[in-house]
């Protein structure tokens, strides 16, 4: 079979498999990945990512990762949502969860696929293959760029013509020889609606993205205390944010997605804080078996849904707040005296101080309670 009869293949069986779009880059095809890499690294706007400043000439280039790779296969699933994702940022007693997590984690649904359409190169081609869904160092993004799958956009989301922002993207090397696509232009123009909207000033340029102060990095990968500073921004997103995908312009030529496992749960949509601040381990992980809100563990989930309680300006969820002041987490225990000294009067908030700093031995509990005037209380109680 050619190589432009395998790609024809590949494309066709692509889509029976649930994948929206398949293009192929040339491995070489994105030789300004590395030096884009080391500035965004040299800047620490990784965070605690420490996984992105490791085997940085593997992640820069697919010849470094596998030596023997010909082609890479670029395959996109589209999980546009059916309804405004915003919608609940109006709702500040409830949860706002990123439209993605609201189902089954795309890692577990789309590697099976992939690995199934790896295995038509494999023997239709004699090609060695290999698949990649966020498991190795692989620049996904630029690489879909190349191959024209969309472009990354100044919030550094690919963008598509067809889907939007919506899009999950997987990668095959392999060593067959096919026909590659050209790669597609930035389409943003003038627009700022992605940077602008963003709660948490988080891109210092068109293009570029600090970590550090992105909504989804700190709900879902720093693992400590959040900087008091950015809290506010946070309002109730508990598990990433979709504001910058959700205002693109591009999105009214996106379609809702098709894939069952990857719509939007109903139960997962606006869920009360006061019920998921009640939530221990076991029930976590009852809770969010199988979707990507796993993954971030109890105590940093309750960390943030505690910040969301502080933001809420609802004086009847520091209720919910008040027991977690014994949680067995410090982490919680922190923000439960953020979220109690956001809600509760002054002489309230002195009570509680009052019952626990004798007992407290965390500094950074003790570093909340400092911060709202109430540390020395029972020195001079």
């Amino acid at each position: 079979m050619t190589g432009a009869g395998l790609k024809a293949l590949l494309q066709e069986r692509a889509r029976a498999l649930g994948f929206d779009a398949c293009r192929i880059a040339s491995p070489d095809a994105i030789p300004e990945a590395r030096e884009r890499l080391d500035a965004w690294l040299a800047a620490g706007h990784h965070g605690t990512m420490a996984w992105m400043s490791e085997n940085v000439d593997r992640r820069a280039d697919p010849r470094a990762l596998w030596a023997e790779v010909r082609s890479v296969v670029l395959l996109a699933v589209n999980y546009g949502p059916e309804t405004d994702p915003l919608a609940t940022l109006s709702r500040p007693e409830r949860a706002s969860i990123s439209v993605y997590a609201r189902n089954r984690d795309y890692h577990e649904v789309i590697k099976g696929r992939l690995k199934e359409l790896a295995g038509v190169l494999a023997s239709r081609a004699g090609a060695d293959v290999k698949v990649f869904v966020d498991t190795a160092p692989v620049m996904e993004k630029p690489l879909a760029q190349a191959a024209g799958l969309g472009w990354q956009g100044k919030h550094t989301v690919l963008v598509s013509r067809d889907y939007g922002n919506w899009l999950f993207l997987g990668a095959i090397f392999t060593t067959a020889e096919l026909p590659v696509d050209g790669p597609a232009e930035e389409s943003c123009g003038s627009c700022r609606r992605c940077l602008d909207v963003c709660p948490t000033n988080a891109f210092p340029a068109p293009f570029r993205l600090d970590a550090r102060r992105c909504v989804s990095y700190l709900t879902i990968e720093h693992k400590g205390h959040i900087d008091p500073a950015l809290r506010a921004g946070i309002g109730n997103r508990v598990f990433g944010c979709d504001d910058c995908l959700a205002v693109c312009p591009w999105n009214k030529f996106a379609k809702a997605g098709r894939e069952a496992k990857l719509r939007q749960r109903d139960d997962l949509a606006a869920l009360p804080l006061a019920e998921l601040a009640a939530l221990d381990d076991a029930a976590f992980r009852a809770r969010f078996a199988g979707t990507p809100v796993k993954r971030t563990g109890r105590d940093r989930f309750v960390r943030n849904v505690l910040i969301a309680i502080g933001n809420s300006g609802e004086p009847v969820l520091a209720a919910a707040a008040e027991p977690r002041l014994d949680d067995a987490s410090p982490l919680v225990r922190a923000m439960a005296v953020w979220a109690c000294g956001r809600l509760l009067t002054r002489e309230h908030a002195a009570d509680l101080a009052r019952a626990r700093l004798p007992a407290e031995t965390d500094p950074d509990v003790r570093g909340e309670w400092a911060a709202l005037g109430l540390a020395p209380i029972e020195e001079t109680a």
